[in-house]
Formats: C-alpha cells, structure tokens, sequence
C-alpha cells in the first residue's frame, strides 16, 4: 500500500475550497476553507441558459471549476501543475505514478459514478474535485479524501477511472492537479482587499447580464415566464432546478454566503480593515434570504403551497437588491 506521508483528511463545506486548503496545509500553510474561498474571488452568480444540466439551465453561485484552484496561485505565490488525458490508461497511470512518489493529488470528477457516495447525491455533475492520497496495489483501490465526506474513502480502480472520465458537460478529462511549488502566506493588507475588489466587480459591473445582481434578476425575469397554469410539472421541474443547484450541489447560494462572511470575518484583523467583520453579519442576513427562497420554493413543489413562479421572482428581485446593496458597502469598504 502507497499513502501521502503526514496527510489529514479534514471535511469541509465545498469541494474545490476544501481540496485547495487541505493542499496548503499538507504543504505547511494552515488555510482554512473560507480564506481559500474568499483569496480566489470565488464568490458570484450566473444564469448560463447555454449550459444545459438534465436538459435544464446552469446556475451558479460561484465562479466557474477550477476557479479556486487557479485564483489562489497569485496570493499564495505559488504553481499548480495541470494534466488532462486523452486516453483513460495513460490518466489512471500516470496518477499511480505521482501517488507512487508520495504526491497529494486533486481530482476532477463526475459525482455520479462515485460509488462511496449516497444515491441521492449521485446524479450527472462533472466538476466534483477530491483528493487521491494513496493506492492499495493488492485490492486495487485507491485511498481518496472526498471534502463533503466524514471520513476518508476507498474506492476502486474502474470506478474511479469512470468518474474521471465521465462524458457530457464540464467533462473532466482525466484532469489532476497538484503544487508544482509549495504556497507562501500571502501578504494579507494586499491580497484580502485585491481580492474583494475583484468580488465586487463580478456581482455589480460586469458587462454580462446574466452574470452578478443582474443574473439574479435575469433569472427572477425566467421565473415569471414558467407556465404554472398550463404545465404545473415543468414548472415545478424547473423551479426546482435551481433551488437543487442552490442548496444541493456543494454549498449552494445561501452557504457560499455564509463561506464568504466567514473570510470576511477571517479577514478583517489580518488585513488591518475592522469593517470587513461587520459587513460579514450582513451577509449571513443576505444568506438567510436564499435560504428563505429555497423554502418557499420547496413549499410550492411539494404543494403545500399554491405554485406561484411570480411570488418567486418577487423574492429574487428582493435578493437581487440586498446583494446589490450589500456588495456596494464592500466595495467602499476597500
């Protein structure tokens, strides 16, 4: 048996921040998965209609994959090696290979072919990221440490060769990734407000209308346009949609929020900036209007109360305008 020497698996709230802090600690730099969430700018909306998941619009309610784990390389100085295959022998060897030289190595995959996971979370989503620690040669596993996870998992070689390089939309291609050089602590008063500027930017001034506050309301305008009367189950199918893409697909709207108050509160002492620390309540408030959305939704699909797309848009445009708010404060923050 192949293991990563000193490696701690820790569960954490996302995929993809859990994985890039678990990286810099395992290389000496205690990150926890807020900072790495809120260095990387991670934090945003988007309504991408051209993006198709089971025949239904992609919302988000963070940057796109991979986002993280390339927005952390300025701050924390330092290079993340990236690898995609064309041929599924050629991934799985070359993953023996750097688990074989005591590498920790980050993983692209589909969340469906996983067969450690529960049945409910295993549906057709390409952009799940773990990690691989280690390989049983004789069992022909492979040792992973899944950050929505409790505990550690093992999982074998064909399964996880289908995971890796499952088909369809953000197809991952067999990619790995690890430090090609190990992270450095950031010169906070520097990266934090860099960072938030760059948060700021994508909720409130960019040019797309289906990205930020103006995604939101795109969306809120896509709401009223569902035909309750006329065809109650696609319109509860694709309510339903996104509330799954909010609250069910990693950390969701109302957790991303909650993520990124936490870096602000993180934040706010080692960048010298106080104000960073109250404006993070405000945004758990801002978190708990999803939240309240999800449940409103969810009251409408299971028919507990009447089905009103139009009440809907009217609570997003209300989240619309409180992160329109919100976000406005912060940017005057730094």
């Amino acid at each position: 048996m192949t293991t990563t020497t000193g490696f701690l698996h820790r569960q954490a709230s996302h995929c993809e921040s859990g994985v890039m802090s678990a990286i810099a600690r395992h290389h000496g730099l205690p990150l926890s998965e807020p900072m790495a969430f809120g260095l990387a700018s991670a934090l945003t909306f988007a309504y991408l209609p051209f993006i198709k998941l089971s025949g239904l619009p992609l919302v988000s309610y963070r940057m796109p994959p991979g986002a993280i784990i390339r927005g952390l390389q300025k701050p924390l100085r330092f290079s993340m090696s990236t690898e995609r295959f064309r041929r599924v022998e050629k991934g799985m060897a070359r993953l023996d290979e750097l688990l074989d030289a005591g590498r920790l190595v980050g993983l692209q995959v589909s969340v469906f072919w996983l067969p450690f996971m529960p049945p409910d979370f295993r549906f057709h989503f390409n952009a799940h990221n773990l990690l691989a620690y280690g390989r049983d040669e004789e069992k022909g596993d492979y040792l992973l440490s899944d950050p929505v996870l409790e505990d550690p998992v093992r999982c074998a070689a064909a399964d996880l060769a289908k995971a890796r390089f499952a088909r369809g939309a953000l197809a991952p291609k067999g990619l790995i990734y690890y430090p090609a050089t190990p992270p450095c602590e950031p010169d906070w008063k520097q990266a934090v407000p860099a960072a938030i500027k760059k948060t700021v930017r994508m909720m409130l001034h960019t040019p797309l209308p289906i990205i930020g506050v103006s995604g939101i309301e795109r969306v809120a305008r896509a709401f009223e346009r569902q035909p309750a009367a006329a065809d109650p189950v696609a319109c509860k199918r694709y309510i339903g949609h996104l509330v799954r893409m909010q609250e069910e697909i990693g950390t969701g709207g109302a957790g991303f929020r909650f993520m990124y108050a936490a870096f602000l509160e993180e934040a706010a002492p080692l960048a010298a900036r106080p104000a960073l620390a109250d404006l993070a309540g405000e945004l758990v408030g801002v978190g708990d209007g999803w939240r309240e959305f999800a449940l409103a939704t969810a009251r409408m699909i299971r028919g507990r109360d009447p089905l009103e797309p139009k009440r809907l848009a009217a609570l997003l445009r209300e989240q619309a305008a409180r992160e329109k708010a919100f976000f406005a404060a912060l940017g005057k923050a730094v």
